[in-house]
């Protein structure tokens, strides 16, 4: 007999989740420097047991809500967008989580307010207790971020004045902004693709990993996405250069986001127009747009020389786990290429990345929106560097444009296992914590199979 599922119940189990998310950040999460705690220590150890039972309650809660959409009366979209805002109620004053990038942002925007190269220098050039925050692989690093988000991220800097719990509220509220614009687009991009609206909010917006990473962890992506998304939904409108608009804006967050303009381009195609004045006209709207918000932001183009940030050695993007592999095996046979491994391989995911999207784009153009998402997902997961968020480049559009519905449970398949990828503090694991990971997981799972069974005994009645 299947657990009674009606959506109040996933909102109940949901929103439990979220709340013993938050409050095992307390002591858990990536909280500022002088509030962090010991690993090893106690109240530690039990923040992250309480941090992987919510995810384990959230992940099953959305589980369930993707029963509910996928059955003969999915509920509308208007009550998915209710359960996302009360799943991420507790989030809004949790610290964050997951990562420590919410502090590069705010080090960062410090350092346009104060009229710092923020492409040429680090946040150690900022100095003070706001630099010390950021993580220390990221201190001398320049921001690979385009004027848009910088700009946003200097304005915040003036409204808190540099004061951290004020700019973690607003970064987290800024990241709000932006899943609210992804709320919002889904639907009308469903739609346009004929997809199921609530389906398509179920898989992109009460997604786990927006609820991790784009509001807990308040990643600038949720920007580039809802700009992203916004500016899809106005070339579908036949606005196609506030569209184009939209799009670059997007890019300027963060640089993915450009391959969009292919999805305008050939929407405008659909539409009529000519080849030629579509690429130009696409092309004029993005070029005055990344003029005029370079412009007003002051950061000038260092952006662009900035998108080879070195990446983390111990990341495991594809490409960087067989350049460690091959350096290693270069290494034992005493050869002298072994430092060029990873940077060849990371040429390599380039190239292939870019194969990968022309063949996309060839086999898929009938369908623009889901060719963009198929491209970003090659993007993030050939790219030199890869985060669980990253997933979420792709996903959106999937979530929108999949021709079937077996894409969409292969993708939340993938995103039930990436939920469950990193340790609430942002940082490397080591076995203790690995061990108490798994405990707070499969704890939550205990809880859950007793509640099954204590919904099943009424109906099952007394025994013998």
């Amino acid at each position: 007999m299947a657990f009674p599922v009606d959506l109040r119940r996933c909102q109940v189990l949901g929103l439990a989740g979220t709340t013993c998310l938050a409050l095992g950040g307390e002591t858990a999460g990536a909280l500022p420097v002088r509030d962090l705690l010991a690993p090893s220590s106690a109240r530690a150890s039990l923040g992250l047991v309480g941090v992987y039972f919510g995810i384990v309650l959230l992940v099953t809660a959305w589980a369930l809500l993707g029963r509910l959409t996928h059955g003969p009366r999915p509920p509308a979209p208007r009550a998915l967008l209710l359960v996302l805002a009360v799943w991420a109620a507790p989030l809004l004053i949790a610290p964050p989580l997951f990562s420590r990038d919410v502090y590069s942002y705010l080090a960062q925007g410090a350092m346009v307010h104060a009229h710092m190269d923020v492409h040429a220098y680090g946040p150690a050039r900022l100095g003070g207790p706001l630099a010390d925050e950021v993580a220390p692989l990221w201190r001398h690093t320049g921001a690979p971020y385009g004027p848009v988000f910088l700009a946003a991220a200097s304005a915040l800097s003036g409204l808190t004045h540099g004061q951290v719990p004020a700019g973690l509220l607003g970064m987290r509220l800024l990241a709000l902004l932006g899943v609210a614009l992804m709320a919002a687009a889904l639907p009308r991009l469903a739609r346009h693709s004929g997809a199921d609206p609530s389906a398509a909010l179920w898989l992109g917006a009460l997604n786990p990993l927006v609820l991790l990473h784009l509001v807990a962890g308040a990643h600038n992506d949720a920007i580039m996405l809802g700009l992203l998304g916004a500016g899809l939904v106005a070339a579908l409108g036949r606005r196609p250069v506030l569209g184009a608009v939209l799009v670059t804006l997007a890019a300027l967050v963060k640089a993915p986001a450009v391959l969009g303009l292919a999805a305008v381009v050939v929407l405008r195609l659909r539409a009529g127009h000519h080849p030629a004045r579509a690429v130009l006209t696409t092309t004029a709207a993005a070029a005055a747009t990344t003029v005029a918000a370079t412009a007003a932001a002051g950061t000038g183009y260092g952006w662009v020389r900035a998108l080879d940030t070195p990446v983390s050695p111990r990341n495991w993007a594809l490409t960087s786990l067989l350049g460690r592999a091959t350096g290693a095996l270069l290494t034992r046979l005493g050869s002298g290429l072994a430092p060029l491994a990873i940077p060849v391989w990371h040429l390599l995911g380039l190239v292939a990345t870019a194969a990968v999207v022309v063949v996309i784009w060839a086999r898929r153009r009938p369908r623009p929106l889901y060719a963009l998402g198929l491209s970003l997902t090659a993007v993030a997961a050939l790219g030199p560097a890869i985060r669980p968020w990253y997933a979420l480049w792709g996903l959106f559009l999937i979530a929108a444009a999949a021709p079937s519905t077996p894409v969409g449970h292969r993708t939340a398949a993938v995103t039930a296992v990436l939920a469950l990828a990193v340790l609430p503090g942002g940082g490397p694991a080591d076995s203790g914590q690995l061990a108490l990971a798994v405990c707070g997981g499969a704890l939550g799972a205990v809880v859950l199979w007793q509640a099954h069974q204590a919904a099943l005994a009424p109906a099952l009645g007394p025994t013998a």
